[in-house]
């Protein structure tokens, strides 16, 4: 019921209620965690086993799901590409008006090269500059605040699992139960309603970004390859016409139908695999595998279509040179992990 009605709003509504509805419930997440860990903090002695460089036999695919999927996938910066269009601001917002008043290239996915995606900001005016600029750094500073809170949440469910679990087995569909015991536990029966309250919105946010985003990209996949698609893209409301309901290869129709591929076969693979916890670390393992080459997609395109003398979009030196190193890290991990799960090879621990 809860992945009907999430499809349903997707479907009905529009990006707004997509945007509005996340934000309500991953704040919801946020306060009611922080409550549980300050009403009942953890000791302090806890936290002299905080870093431990051994490899329980097992933990890999832990680990790898660390790795895959916190804060989220990497693939989901794919994802954040549709979501900026359909937010339709900054560049997002003024590149169709720069194609139709000349300044820049009209782009052609069928006929145009990466040159072409390239904005000379030198040809705008400064007042188009200053608005795609702030609206940049609102993306930058949502990304980092993003990535410390979902450090924050993870160390906090780490410690008060570690503390209210332990030594509990988290397995099977019984897996929710386990987990409230850390608020029922920690400060008391009542405290069931908060953890339902937070459960809740995790849940349900992550069944909003995926059914929403994953059928955005396979639409803009099948926009870029077919031209048939590509004469009826669009999935906003605003920009549908009868010829984009009608016809099933439209975008709309795509992301539509990839929608309900996508609900039928997650309901399937939850009532046939009835091992939640399972599901998630092989699904968060199997995104760190193809991270590394998401990554190395993104740096490359970054480094090769912004100009190198756009002082306020293109990465500084200290940027890029970092990236490479976290591209070189996040690699030999996800080699390290391959090693460990498919091979046996243990480099580290037991």
């Amino acid at each position: 019921m809860l992945a009907v009605s999430a499809v349903a709003i997707i479907l009905y509504g529009n990006y707004a209620a997509v945007e509005a509805a996340t934000k309500i419930l991953a704040g919801m997440l946020v306060a009611c965690t922080f409550l549980v860990f300050f009403f009942r903090p953890v000791g302090l002695d806890a936290f002299s086993h905080f870093f431990i460089f051994e490899t329980p036999a097992g933990s890999w695919l832990v680990i790898a799901a660390f790795l895959g999927l916190l804060p989220t996938g990497i693939d989901v910066s794919l994802q954040a590409s549709e979501w900026g269009k359909a937010k339709k601001v900054g560049m997002g917002r003024i590149r169709p008006e720069l194609e139709r008043a000349g300044l820049v290239p009209v782009f052609d996915p069928f006929s145009s090269s990466k040159v072409d995606l390239a904005v000379d900001t030198s040809k705008i005016p400064a007042h188009g500059i200053e608005y795609c600029r702030r609206w940049f750094q609102i993306g930058l500073w949502d990304f980092r605040l993003g990535h410390v809170v979902s450090f924050m949440l993870a160390t906090i469910f780490l410690l008060l699992a570690a503390t209210w679990m332990y030594p509990s087995e988290v397995a099977g569909t019984n897996v929710m139960g386990e987990i409230a015991r850390i608020f029922t536990d920690s400060i008391g029966p009542q405290m069931m309603i908060v953890f339902i309250l937070g459960a809740f919105a995790a849940t349900y946010s992550t069944a909003f970004n995926y059914f929403d985003g994953w059928p955005r990209i396979v639409g803009a996949c099948c926009r870029n390859i077919f031209r048939s698609t590509a004469a009826l893209q669009g999935v906003a409301r605003e920009d549908l016409t009868d010829a984009h309901r009608r016809h099933w290869y439209s975008e709309y129709n795509i992301y539509r139908l990839t929608m309900l591929f996508s609900l039928v076969t997650s309901v399937a693979i939850i009532a046939g695999v009835p091992r939640p916890v399972f599901l998630v670390l092989v699904a968060s393992a199997l995104a760190l595998f193809v991270a590394p080459v998401i990554y190395f997609l993104n740096l490359y395109y970054c480094l090769t279509i912004i100009p190198k003398s756009d002082k306020h979009f293109y990465p500084s030196t200290f940027e890029v040179m970092f990236s490479w190193l976290s591209l070189a890290v996040f690699s030999g991990l996800t080699g390290i992990v391959i090693l460990a799960r498919l091979f046996g090879v243990e480099l580290f621990g037991a």
